[in-house]
């Protein structure tokens, strides 16, 4: 797999019947290991060893529902009183980060109303911060450690 602008961890990679599987940690199972995937599985590994985000209040594969329609977040971080705090969106490496991706984690954020919305492909990452009050946001100069996300 490509290497990404994160720092690199030693992923449990496993092939069986021809398909290579990656550990999640976070789901506690080998899955389908792909661009996206990859991506997913370092920048968690990124925001539990290096912004000290609790794994136990992460969720990877989130479904959640608007208008009826199925929807799934990449993960959603969550404070100890189980409210959430963030939502994360991957993107494989090759997959450049636009207005689309942005709608995509904006029409999920319709639901969750977190204070954080977070984007990476890897390669680079984006964090904006909502104001409700002034229905605005405001991009980040980095991704901020888990104590600051649960700070209004």
């Amino acid at each position: 797999m490509k290497s990404l602008n994160l720092p690199p961890y030693d992923a449990k990679i496993s092939t069986e019947d021809g398909k290579t599987r990656i550990f999640d940690k976070l789901r506690r199972a080998y899955v389908a290991l792909t661009p996206e995937e990859w991506v997913r599985q370092n920048f968690v590994n990124y925001l539990i060893n290096h912004k000290g985000y609790p794994s136990s209040l992460m969720v990877n594969e989130t479904a959640i529902n608007l208008n009826n329609i199925k929807l799934r977040c990449d993960t959603v971080v969550y404070d100890k009183s189980l409210s959430p705090r963030a939502i994360v969106e991957y993107k494989a490496p090759n997959i450049k980060i636009d207005q689309n991706v942005f709608a995509q984690i904006a029409r999920y954020n319709l639901v969750l109303k977190v204070d954080y919305l977070i984007v990476s492909n890897g390669m680079k990452h984006y964090c904006c911060k909502m104001d409700y009050a002034a229905n605005s946001y405001t991009f980040l100069q980095e991704i901020p450690d888990y104590e600051t996300i649960l700070t209004p």
